[in-house]
């Protein structure tokens, strides 16, 4: 009798210590998913200021929207308990091991992170809804394109609503409104004009922008990379080629000329390709019909004027180039890829013009990817992945090559004039500050992807001048002589 009183009583200790150690583990488990849980170890320094003033907390209702409510699953959804246990560590281990002082906090503000760390079923989760009244019309529209194609294009909500769950003053996804501001300087009356095969700087008539045109003599090169070259794509085919002379512009088209062009020739309608290219048009300026406005800011909040203008269709720097060609009288079109490539090697031959292999500056790989690539001479002439913060540079950041261009590699992937593999999508060249340093080799070859960059446009048709999805696209210049 006594045996089966104590085996009864350890029964009961055991089951009430096995319930208090449960309903503890409850308790925390359920706590650790409050804000002020959440806040406790968060090492971003503003995560709490930019949600109290968005509006998922900052609204007229006066519902507030928790952390774990767009950072974790809901919560019966089978991915939640490792989603959880994933992102505690995580914000644990930096706030214990991590300088939080050096961690780019604005790079984490970008779409391409955000959507890591937002679960789009969440938002499903409380807006069931998607056509509440006062809607307007453009929001009807984006949301039935949502509806329509979200499991086939994989759209996020957050791809249209960054700013709901921290706000962000320089983000906005409505149509662009008014003029950029210009260019402010002496407002030039004439053009350059050309005399002898050299160095120039354009002057744009009617606006105060001006821009550096080097001198490339032309010659003879062998294209693309040789097989022993690390990295090397299938689409990098060595070749002989010769380019003639030619003027290379010194740096991608920046924002302050491209928002020239765009409020010299802005327009809601659509004219016809075949009205603008045709050669005997009306010679006047005024007869272009430019870009429409962007939906949202599209210098991504990074600024503008000298940096590279970015997101603009193939066609919209098609138009760019007879437009400016219009304003100095002198024939400005988009490189070709020959000329293109000889430019970028600035008369070397190898993977890149300042030297050095691929494989010293790549981060690919278990062992750079621990202990690091070598950064101290690639960063003098590139902005790529390691040192752009997600973003575009204004190109005082790096050198030149050789024939006096800069941001050839890296910065943002830049346009020519030839097909892809004789298809429908543009050959791009360069690399862009998002890539890898083995994607900004001289020889690196990319096409467009048209259908995918416009994958978040609502329109119907979509936008042919400026891009929903692409943001590491610009384009320079060459000048005929």
């Amino acid at each position: 009798m006594f045996r089966v009183k104590r085996t009864f009583v350890i029964i009961v200790i055991t089951a009430l210590i096995t319930v208090l150690v449960a309903m503890a583990f409850n308790t925390a488990w359920v706590r650790s998913s409050r804000d002020d849980s959440c806040m406790a170890c968060h090492v971003h320094p503003h995560a709490e200021d930019s949600w109290r003033q968005s509006s998922h907390y900052n609204n007229g209702s006066g519902t507030k929207v928790s952390c774990a409510e767009c950072h974790l699953p809901p919560s019966g959804s089978p991915k939640y308990v490792w989603a959880k246990i994933k992102t505690g560590g995580k914000d644990l281990f930096s706030y214990l091991f991590r300088d939080t002082s050096k961690i780019d906090w604005d790079s984490k503000s970008e779409l391409e992170y955000a959507r890591t760390i937002v679960y789009n079923e969440s938002c499903i989760e409380c807006h069931h809804q998607l056509f509440p009244a006062g809607i307007s019309d453009d929001g009807v529209v984006a949301h039935l394109h949502y509806e329509d194609n979200a499991e086939e294009l994989g759209l996020n909500c957050i791809d249209c609503h960054l700013d709901v769950g921290h706000f962000d003053p320089d983000y906005t996804h409505a149509r662009m409104t008014g003029i950029p501001v210009q260019a402010s300087g002496e407002i030039f009356e004439e053009a350059a004009v050309i005399t002898d095969f050299v160095d120039f700087t354009e002057r744009v008539p009617g606006t105060a922008v001006s821009f550096d045109m080097k001198a490339v003599r032309g010659a003879s090169f062998v294209m693309g990379s040789p097989d022993s070259e690390p990295y090397r794509g299938e689409n990098e085919e060595q070749r002989d080629v010769t380019v003639p002379d030619f003027f290379m512009a010194e740096t991608e088209v920046t924002w302050d000329l491209y928002w020239a062009f765009y409020a010299e020739t802005m327009s809601e309608g659509r004219i016809a390709p075949e009205v603008i290219f045709a050669h005997n048009a009306d010679p006047d300026v005024d007869a272009f019909s430019g870009p429409t406005p962007p939906f949202g800011n599209a210098e991504q909040g990074w600024g503008g004027g000298g940096r590279p203008a970015i997101t603009m269709t193939h066609y919209s720097a098609e138009i760019f180039c007879k437009w400016l060609s219009r304003k100095t009288g002198k024939t400005y079109r988009l490189p070709t890829e020959a000329e293109w490539e000889y430019a970028a090697r600035g008369g070397t031959d190898g993977a890149y013009f300042w030297g050095g292999s691929p494989k010293k500056y790549s981060s690919r790989g278990l062992w750079r990817s621990i202990f690091g690539a070598d950064t101290t001479v690639i960063n003098t002439y590139a902005v790529y992945e390691l040192n752009s913060g997600n973003r575009t540079q204004l190109p005082q950041r790096v050198k030149a090559n050789p024939f006096g261009l800069k941001n050839m590699s890296g910065s943002v992937w830049e346009y020519t004039s030839d097909r892809y593999e004789g298809g429908e999508e543009w050959v791009i060249r360069g690399g862009a500050y998002d890539d890898d340093a083995a994607d900004i080799r001289s020889a690196v070859r990319a096409a467009t992807e048209h259908e995918r960059w416009l994958r978040t446009d609502p329109q119907q048709p979509k936008s042919i001048w400026w891009y929903s999805d692409m943001k590491a696209i610009g384009f320079r210049v060459v000048c005929e002589y």
